[in-house]
């Protein structure tokens, strides 16, 4: 994993030829920034729910070893998928950061908590829980697939996402 921060916008000045490529690429500017961690970086896991938050609250469960949960929930703003008490155990159990291509509540608990979030914004119902979704599948999300393995690097400048880690 990362050892030092690793800026975006420097991240892109110096690799050209993998943008060029496509094995570093950035997420469309959606996202909003919650969590006191504003930079962060790891390895991805993938999972895909559509207001329904089981899987999320499964995965947060485990140790995350520096890890980056990249979950898309199909972009909806009807619900929150995620809330404070999630995010607390995140923080706790080692995740770097959470990507929420969706809503999350909360938004005061997870401004304390020491983890970087994103997600497209809040909102105050609470997601379903009959458990549906899928688990380390590829991921569509701000107009870039991401798969798990891959290494995601968020700052307040954006979110990239690419097939390997980066050099600093």
């Amino acid at each position: 994993m990362a050892a030092l921060p690793l800026a975006t916008a420097e991240a892109c000045d110096a690799n050209q030829e993998l943008i060029k490529s496509g094995e570093l690429r950035a997420l469309q500017p959606l996202f909003q920034i919650y969590g006191r961690r504003q930079v962060f970086a790891g390895p991805v896991v993938t999972l895909k729910v559509f207001e329904d938050n089981v899987l999320i609250r499964e995965f947060l469960e485990e140790k995350g070893h520096g890890r980056v949960l990249v979950v898309d929930g199909a972009g909806s703003t009807r619900c929150a998928i995620l809330g404070g008490n999630p995010v607390q155990q995140a923080q706790n159990n080692g995740w770097a950061g959470i990507v929420v291509n969706g809503c999350i509540r909360d938004v005061d608990e997870i401004n304390g908590c020491d983890i970087g979030v994103r997600a497209l914004g809040s909102h105050p119902f609470k997601a379903n829980k009959k458990g549906f979704g899928e688990k380390h599948v590829p991921v569509y999300i701000g107009g870039t697939r991401i798969c798990d393995g891959e290494w995601l690097y968020a700052d307040t400048d954006g979110i990239l996402v690419s097939r390997s880690e980066l050099a600093i």
